[in-house]
């Protein structure tokens, strides 16, 4: 059942970024980058080293990596979105390696300076190997960063969008996408009131949604809508996630109130020896 759910949403993520292949403007910039890392790290941390994006869709996070001074990125996505990747990292190919394969597959001791993985873990229904090899593939002293949906700040989304999402899942791409369309209108006039009232969500809605522009806001409603497994972590879940696969000096960010970005780091064995 897990691997049928994970092909299932290997499958859809293909489909959705192959009719999504566009990354231009704030929700491909090394801006939003640095308000999803921010205040863990800085981007220019990133500088100069060998990062690993773990479920890579169209190369948007890995584009964001190398503005911001990333050496190399090992891009891997499982999906026939991997067509879409390699046409938008072209002009950088050779500061690119494109795997398609599953997170777990990534190649051992890779000693990269870090690994990511950007809204992806929450769609694995279990996490735990792909975590384990990021740290294999790290070397030591290395750090992974990702970032999940959260438990804690969600509860009327999840409210109303677990109901829906049960139909919306089995919806052919055409039909969920003029269902996008209608549930941007009464999303644009919320995100009105935000401005004005201390609503619900309102730091994701003020801060990182409202820079989108409606093509890549309607992006964002269908990314919700469509998956056909996704996991609102809890910030101890989240945690325990790493936790479990070896890393420390966990930290832990909830960004904007509604999600958890989590860094942590892998054991610099040489020097607990010393």
């Amino acid at each position: 059942m897990q691997d049928q759910r994970q092909q299932r949403c290997i499958r859809d993520f293909g489909e959705q970024w192959t009719a999504f292949p566009d990354n231009r403007g704030y929700y491909g910039s090394k801006e939003l980058l640095e308000d999803i890392c921010r205040p863990l790290i800085e981007a220019e941390e990133l500088r100069g080293c060998r990062v690993a994006e773990i479920g890579a869709g169209t190369g948007r996070i890995v584009n964001m990596l190398l503005d911001a001074g990333a050496s190399h990125v090992v891009a891997v996505e499982p999906s026939q979105a991997v067509r879409a990747l390699e046409r938008n990292v072209r002009e950088r190919s050779e500061q690119v390696t494109v795997l398609q394969t599953t997170g777990e597959q990534i190649p051992p001791n890779a000693e990269l300076d870090w690994a990511l993985s950007i809204g992806v873990l929450h769609h694995i229904p279990e996490p735990e190997p792909v975590v384990q090899a990021m740290y294999r593939a790290l070397r030591p002293g290395g750090r992974i960063l990702i970032w999940l949906y959260g438990r804690e700040g969600n509860r009327l989304l999840l409210f109303f969008l677990l109901p829906l999402r049960t139909i919306t899942q089995r919806l052919p791409h055409r039909v969920l996408n003029l269902l996008v369309s209608l549930i941007d209108l009464p999303l644009r006039l919320y995100m009105t009131l935000c401005r004005h009232f201390p609503l619900p969500l309102r730091g994701y809605l003020c801060n990182v949604l409202g820079h989108f522009n409606p093509a890549e806001r309607r992006l964002v409603i269908y990314d919700q809508l469509n998956p056909a497994y996704a996991k609102y972590y809890s910030r101890e879940e989240a945690v325990d996630l790493l936790r479990k696969c070896g890393f420390q000096d966990i930290q832990v960010h909830h960004r904007h109130g509604y999600s958890w970005t989590v860094m942590a780091t892998k054991p610099d064995c040489a020097r607990a020896a010393a």
